[in-house]
């Protein structure tokens, strides 16, 4: 079996998943706290968290998204994300699309949880992850993991620190795996692959995605043997004859196995080899219609660099085609260019899945049976979300951070009684009541205040100076000739003379203690008028007014 680690050929197959520990000390060096704290002195970190190193072409491959075009993007995912059961099984050509167009970076973590089934996951699992991360583990893998640690993204600044925040976090999501499946145990490409899902949410997120990807993705991609990462060669081998005949017919030739490119390509899902900025586009179509694209990813990459006959003179051999294969022209490695290159590659699910059946009828002939039969594959997050339908509250978002504020309907409830409140209070205010004076004075009121008073009352008029009128006053039997003051008697008095005339009805006004003028002309037997100002009387005028009223029988008349 030819010998490569990472797609270079100089270590054993095997030793992918555990290198000794002589090589692994040679290697210590590499990211060690001397070197990593002189660039973080010296150089500021790029839009995605490297220092330098194996992602330099980040910041010249990647493509700027005007603000206003990412906050609308924004708002459409997370619309979809709300009601993310509707969209994948109504709408997933859409979300297929917007996956395509490049998730917003405030809501890529989120969104590849969604897209992967590790949130349904998570949430039918609860406490699972705090169960493994409590446990010692296994001290084989624990060993291999922390000699790892500090190989993972030693440009990062999340694992820039030895001991830090991110070695830790990583550190307990693969020796969580290593408990969670212990018949697979740990592989060395499961690190990038759990650092990549570090960056972008926490550990115990990172860790059900770990599983997803394992599980559904990539089966058997870290088994021991590596025999579903073998078989996937032989498959992407096969299709790059439908894709690029020439460059088939080149690796024929030279007898190159696909084993030796596309090892570290597929099992870290092309995470060490492209920008980061391509990294993240393709983790996005890859989360989203599975593995497929990990495979046109690697049919543009073996296109573009061996397709001409131009590019096939500069290497006549397996040694330099090896040596181009490892350092990729970064023009074809371009964020832009290689998404538009990957959506026009003829290579779908269906016909991943007839190659497949197709090797391993081959394999089966030529080497006998699988040792590891890993589960089916499952192509994309729709896939996966039909295979094992989630409940409605497996799929709800749960806040990181809680403001304590009323909720939305009891404002509505708070709202409606404060406007019926004001309604009933509008409906019941009180109408002014004007005021109006007393017409009968107390004996302690003033004089000037009882006088003068225009208002009508319920007292007996006050009766006209004419014969045939009945007068209120009611005078003595016998009186002196008029005077300018009018006597009033005591209530019992006696009745008056018979007069030959018929009496008229007594009319009825306002008492007032002045007399019209028009009384004093237009009567014969005008007596004088009655003062101005009365003397206090004995009994208030309400008595007074009371007594005429019901005692008609003693009206007098002058």
């Amino acid at each position: 079996m030819a010998k490569t680690e990472n797609g270079r050929p100089s270590v054993d197959m095997g030793s992918i998943r555990t290198l000794n520990s002589s090589h692994m000390e040679d290697e210590s060096s590499l990211g060690s706290d001397s070197e990593i704290n002189g660039f973080t002195s010296e150089r500021q970190a790029d839009r995605y968290g490297f220092i330098g190193g194996a992602q330099q072409y980040s910041e010249e491959s990647a493509q700027d998204v005007p603000p206003e075009v990412l906050r609308q993007r924004e708002v459409k995912w997370l619309d979809m994300l709300s009601h993310w059961d509707k969209w994948m099984i109504k709408r997933f050509n859409k979300v297929r699309l917007r996956c395509q167009k490049g998730i917003p970076p405030a809501l890529r973590g989120r969104a590849w949880l969604y897209l992967s089934g590790g949130k349904v996951k998570r949430e039918q699992n609860q406490g699972k992850f705090q169960e493994l991360d409590s446990q010692p583990g296994d001290p084989k893998w624990l060993d291999v993991i922390e000699k790892d640690l500090h190989r993972q993204f030693p440009f990062h600044e999340m694992f820039v620190s030895r001991g830090g925040h991110g070695q830790q976090d990583l550190f307990r999501v693969l020796k969580a795996y290593t408990l969670y499946r212990p018949e697979e145990g740990y592989c060395q490409a499961q690190a990038p692959i759990a650092a990549v899902l570090l960056m972008h949410m926490p550990a115990e997120d990172a860790f059900w995605g770990l599983v997803q990807i394992c599980e559904k993705y990539l089966p058997g991609y870290y088994s021991p043997g590596l025999e579903a990462i073998q078989l996937d060669g032989e498959i992407l081998f096969a299709l790059l004859r439908r894709v690029s005949p020439l460059a088939f017919r080149h690796l024929e030739k030279h007898k190159i196995d696909p084993i030796l490119y596309m090892t570290e390509w597929f099992m870290c899902a092309f995470s060490r080899t492209l920008p980061w900025a391509s990294v993240l586009r393709v983790w996005d179509m890859f989360l989203c219609d599975g593995v497929k694209i990990i495979f046109r990813v690697g049919l543009v990459l073996l296109k573009c660099t061996l397709g001409t006959r131009e590019k096939l003179k500069t290497c006549q051999g397996l040694y330099e085609t090896m040596e181009l294969l490892r350092a990729i022209d970064p023009r074809y490695m371009q964020e832009g260019f290689l998404v538009r290159e990957i959506l026009e590659v003829p290579v779908t699910a269906r016909d991943v899945e007839k190659e497949h059946h197709t090797q391993v009828k081959r394999w089966k002939k030529n080497r006998g049976e699988l040792n590891f039969k890993p589960a089916p594959r499952m192509h994309g997050a729709r896939i996966i979300m039909l295979a094992e339908p989630p409940r409605r509250q497996d799929l709800q978002q749960n806040p990181t951070i809680v403001l304590e504020v009323p909720e939305p309907p009891q404002k509505l409830n708070k709202g409606k009684e404060e406007r019926k409140s004001k309604k009933k209070k509008s409906m019941k205010k009180p109408t002014a009541i004007e005021e109006i004076p007393n017409p009968y004075p107390l004996p302690t009121d003033p004089p000037s205040q009882s006088l003068n008073l225009p208002s009508p009352s319920l007292n007996p008029p006050s009766p006209s100076l004419n014969s045939s009128s009945p007068s209120l006053a009611t005078p003595p039997p016998t009186f002196d000739p008029p005077s300018p003051f009018l006597d009033l008697p005591s209530p019992s008095l006696a009745p008056p003379p018979p007069s030959s005339d018929p009496p008229s009805p007594p009319q009825y006004s306002s008492v007032t203690p002045e007399t019209s003028p028009e009384t004093e002309t237009n009567s014969n037997h005008q007596q004088s008028a009655p003062p101005t100002d009365l003397p206090a009387a004995k009994e208030s005028a309400l008595q007074q007014s009371t007594q005429s009223l019901s005692s008609s029988e003693q009206d007098t008349y002058l």
